[in-house]
């Protein structure tokens, strides 16, 4: 993974950079797949830079034995500071942004080359998660799946950046400041960003044909606390303080929808216990949600058969579930900071989901 001085094609040069805190066996599958995947300079002029954010398990060491140029940080300031200490040092035209715990594929770095020779005004292109995760327990292949059906089936002119596979060009990074630094968690920088290249009238391009392979392994808990805590709480902030919600992604109606269905389908059985009639209509509501959202269940089974789809179905409602938990509460906290009564907010109720622990 040495530098190559010279670029000898009219292809964009590319910097490649990742943050990575005890990246440990998933770190090492990264670095593999660059070494393996990664372009001989005749074809698309690379080069790799780790920011090691805080290490102590080696990491830093181990991208040097790859060959890659390492920054290293005397303790850990989160991923949106890595990433600008490593676009700081980066001499390729395109900012190319990997984590540490995702696998490239053979056509990624060739891809993002192209995109940006092909379209001089594009300002960033994101991609998403293959539909073959790295961990093989449930919760892990349903959280990666997930991403994969919601990127594929979005629109191409995005709204939001994506750290994990996500490329802009590097003049435009820095004009418009880079990593808002204040984000000291794995957070939602990355659609931070994406918000004010938008307003900025940037362009970014969701690709759908351009792929990483997650490696991260979830469990309940991490899972739930990384989606509520870092993700939804800080994204709800975001949107209060933007005053925008874009129909795209998980900020879709049908997601919005689906929130609200959700809460009338648990008000209905808890007043089910005093009225058992409430069973009734509890029963309509799961039917509606059960079609509302039949596209991604059929995709479901379609990718890993009938028993996979039946798990995966109370997930999604929890899903819902708590990303309209997390809205009120921030909705309520972001208000309460202000000053502002309640009674301002008028009769328009607003539903929002995110897309949390990419």
């Amino acid at each position: 993974m040495s530098k190559s001085p010279v670029s000898v094609t009219s292809l964009p040069t590319i910097s490649i950079i990742i943050p990575v805190y005890n990246g440990g066996t998933a770190f090492r599958r990264c670095l593999e797949s660059l070494q393996l995947f990664r372009p001989h300079p005749d074809q698309v002029w690379t080069e790799v830079i780790v920011v090691a954010d805080g290490c102590t398990d080696g990491s830093d060491q181990l991208a040097e034995a790859f060959g890659a140029t390492v920054l290293r940080t005397p303790r850990a300031g989160g991923p949106a500071r890595a990433r600008n200490l490593g676009a700081a040092q980066a001499r390729g035209e395109i900012l190319f942004f990997v984590d540490a715990d995702v696998m490239i594929h053979a056509d990624t770095i060739p891809q993002v080359a192209t995109l940006f020779k092909n379209d001089p005004t594009l300002a960033a292109a994101i991609g998403s998660y293959d539909d073959a995760p790295g961990a093989p327990n449930f919760l892990s292949q349903y959280k990666n799946l997930f991403h994969h059906y919601t990127h594929q089936t979005s629109r191409p002119e995005a709204f939001t950046f994506w750290g994990a596979c996500g490329a802009i060009r590097r003049d435009i990074f820095w004009r418009v400041g880079g990593f808002d630094q204040r984000y000291r968690h794995p957070s939602i920088e990355d659609i931070e960003l994406g918000y004010r290249l938008k307003q900025q009238g940037c362009s970014i391009y969701l690709c759908k044909t351009l792929y990483v392979k997650h490696l991260k392994r979830w469990e309940p808990i991490s899972l739930l606390r990384a989606e509520f805590f870092y993700r939804a709480l800080p994204w709800t902030e975001l949107l209060l303080q933007r005053r925008q919600m874009a129909n795209d992604l998980n900020l879709n109606q049908t997601t919005r929808l689906s929130v609200a269905l959700t809460y009338a389908l648990i008000a209905c059985l808890l007043g089910a216990s005093l009225w058992p009639l409430g069973v009734a209509p509890a029963g309509v509501i799961s039917l509606l949600l059960l079609l509302l959202n039949h596209p991604v269940y059929q995709f479901f089974h379609r990718q890993r058969g009938v028993w996979f789809m039946v798990q995966a179905i109370p997930w999604h409602w929890l899903y819902f579930s708590y990303c309209g938990l997390a809205y009120g509460l921030g909705m309520t906290r972001h208000y309460l900071r202000r000053g502002r009564s309640f009674y301002r907010l008028g009769l328009k109720p607003l539903f929002s989901t995110f897309e949390l622990g990419r």
